[in-house]
């Protein structure tokens, strides 16, 4: 008990750590709630973030609950990841680098009685962050108008989770998360002319609200040496509870006299339905192969906006869109599994070997337009740590990521994620003869 406090004790920390941090350069964050995470841990990011249909006991796999049963009843299971991001921006003839670093997620899992594993964690659950600007002329006149554009901040998600092996081969699980962040995004308007007045757009919103998710899996033996696992996920649309701001100033030049005006879209954020479906094929313990299909119902959420007859903050529909994701991914291990009757010492025998691919609709909408599509692939490494009772896996993989739609920016993204993951035997009872 008294370890699994201290385990909580630095989840605390490492969320306090996380709520100062951005993982995005993209001008897209600037829409929607943000850019979506994909919350994937250190094991399933070498394979894209395939996990529906994942059962590993020696992995914490948060985006379906119904895992935290595979968990072994001695093992002890912490999971810290970073990541490091170079992205490629390209509109017309223009190109512009970005780069940033994010410490993304912890999590922990455990037995708890028979047949029931527990987890807790802290994730990411949007990211907001861009900088940048446009100038144009004022209509057939020499003067010339500068926007800047700027915002930061998202939303965190920690959790506590449970999963129950109920009937054989049958699991179910739950995740209740507590969901919190802000957002700031500013607009500024000013032009060349110092007789021509400046404007400040201040969009703004605290969130404080749950996240509710349910997960099942089944897994049966086709074969000899080969079991197929069915995965099926649900989370709870519903609103957020928080009020989206408006604030817009007008500095007069002449005067140096600011004029605000404030106006307010009550319980203004929500969040979807989200579903999910996934499948895994393991075999002889060495290879495994899955697919995971998700589909979230942004489409029928409002969401706020500037009314450009009355200036009021109202909520309007068809600003976002269903997004669906699919995923294709495997593992290769060697010399199998790790157990203790199977202990290869030929060290890359047993590194687990990665890959994934995956294609995302957009989930918002830019301009009346339809925001960027996402393609994606990874490759990774799981690098043992095994020294007696020992299991660790440093986690190593990269993932380029293009984002695209028509007429507006590409961006390419190739991403660095490192993650560790203790899996120590703690709650072994060691007996004297």
């Amino acid at each position: 008990m008294k370890k699994i406090i201290l385990s909580s004790v630095i989840l605390g920390l490492v969320a306090i750590q996380a709520t100062a941090q951005s993982g995005t350069n993209s001008p897209y964050s600037q829409y929607g709630l943000g850019v979506l995470s994909d919350q994937s841990q250190g094991f399933n990011r070498g394979m894209n973030g395939l996990a529906l249909g994942m059962r590993d006991g020696g992995q914490v796999n948060f985006l379906n609950p119904a895992s935290y049963s595979a968990v072994d009843s001695l093992s002890m299971i912490f999971d810290v990841g970073l990541s490091g991001q170079l992205t490629n921006f390209k509109e017309g003839g223009k190109k512009l680098n970005a780069k940033n670093a994010d410490f993304e997620y912890a999590v922990a899992a455990f037995r708890g009685f028979r047949n029931v594993g527990f987890s807790l964690g802290i994730v990411p659950f949007t990211n907001i962050g861009y900088n940048y600007s446009a100038t144009s002329n004022v209509g057939t006149s020499e003067m010339v108008s500068t926007e800047t554009y700027n915002g930061s901040g998202g939303i965190h998600q920690a959790y506590i989770g449970a999963g129950w092996n109920f009937f054989d081969g049958f699991s179910i699980g739950a995740n209740i998360s507590y969901l919190w962040g802000s957002y700031e995004k500013n607009v500024s308007i000013t032009n060349s002319d110092s007789y021509v007045n400046s404007v400040v757009k201040t969009y703004s919103a605290d969130v404080n609200s749950y996240k509710i998710d349910l997960g099942l899996q089944w897994q049966k033996e086709i074969l000899k040496g080969n079991v197929m696992t069915v995965g099926l996920t649900y989370g709870l649309g519903h609103k957020l509870g928080a009020d989206a701001k408006s604030k817009i100033t007008n500095n007069n030049s002449q005067t140096s006299v600011s004029t605000d005006a404030e106006y307010v879209a009550s319980d203004g954020l929500s969040i979807p339905d989200m579903f999910g479906a996934g499948i895994s094929w393991t075999h002889n313990d060495r290879l495994v192969l899955g697919l995971d299909y998700s589909l979230q119902k942004w489409g029928g959420i409002d969401m706020p906006e500037t009314n450009s007859e009355t200036g009021e903050y109202q909520l309007k529909s068809g600003l976002l869109k269903d997004r669906s994701k699919v995923t294709f991914g495997g593992e290769w291990t060697p010399s199998g599994k790790w157990t203790p009757n199977n202990q290869s010492h030929k060290f890359l025998s047993r590194v687990n070997y990665r890959f994934g691919v995956s294609y995302a609709t957009p989930y918002v909408t830019v301009n009346g337009n339809d925001g960027p599509k996402e393609y994606s692939v990874s490759a990774g490494f799981g690098l043992p740590i095994i020294n007696s009772g020992k299991r660790s896996v440093l986690n190593i993989s990269g993932q380029w990521v293009h984002s695209s739609a028509k007429n507006m920016i590409t961006e390419n993204t190739f991403r660095i994620n490192i993650g560790l993951t203790f899996n120590e035997l703690w709650f072994m009872k060691m007996k004297l003869k």
